[in-house]
């Protein structure tokens, strides 16, 4: 039986895929700034099982949460019980609703996967959710769309068989993302990136089919 896949493994992915593999392969973690920051922003909702009523809704905070059919374990920040019992999973992170659109992207598919173990866990569905950011202390709702649970199911199986391979990915191909990242200094991407140029060099020298 393959053991299950951490949730937060999709954003990291959807980040850079090396920088998954660091963490979730090769077991390497750092600490900066945005991590510790990170850290500070959960810890005001990291209350594992206390579960109030806020509003008319009851509130589950750091609910741990599956999928057998995805393969995946994790845990949700927030989830937000409507008045039917349907779940409501709200993920909170750094920054404000304003960031690049492609890194809004990965907090998606984390919120995404989320609401697919809450889908299976409860026999519901869920189509929406929400991310609250932290600077601006604002939500944005996000709709969990047929192409959001596609993204969820082929990032996980990307990841799996990187975890089958064993073999670490090749850094993002986004450089200004690794200025931000805790495991540069580890990962070293500057120094990847120009030995792929060399070979790439090389290659085109003294190809013997041309």
């Amino acid at each position: 039986m393959k053991d299950p896949i951490a949730i937060s493994a999709l954003q990291h992915w959807c980040y850079c895929p090396r920088q998954c593999g660091l963490i979730h392969l090769e077991q390497v973690f750092a600490e900066n700034v945005f991590t510790l920051r990170g850290q500070a922003v959960h810890s005001r909702v990291d209350k594992q099982g206390q579960v109030d009523t806020r509003e008319g809704l009851r509130v589950a905070r750091a609910l741990p949460i599956w999928s057998e059919q995805l393969n995946l374990i994790g845990k949700a920040d927030v989830v937000e019980y409507l008045p039917d019992g349907t779940p409501y999973p709200v993920e909170y992170k750094l920054g404000s609703r304003n960031k690049a659109k492609e890194i809004a992207k990965c907090d998606e598919l984390q919120l995404a996967a989320q609401a697919m173990c809450l889908e299976e866990m409860t026999g519901l569905p869920v189509n929406e959710g929400a991310i609250f950011y932290s600077k601006t202390k604002r939500r944005k709702v996000v709709e969990i769309s047929n192409e959001l649970r596609d993204s969820v199911r082929e990032t996980t199986n990307a990841i799996q068989t990187m975890l089958e391979r064993g073999k670490l990915p090749a850094p993002t191909p986004f450089a200004e993302r690794c200025e931000a990242c805790s495991l540069s200094d580890i990962c070293q991407p500057q120094i990847i990136r120009q030995m792929d140029a060399d070979r790439s060099t090389y290659r085109n020298l003294f190809d013997p089919n041309e």
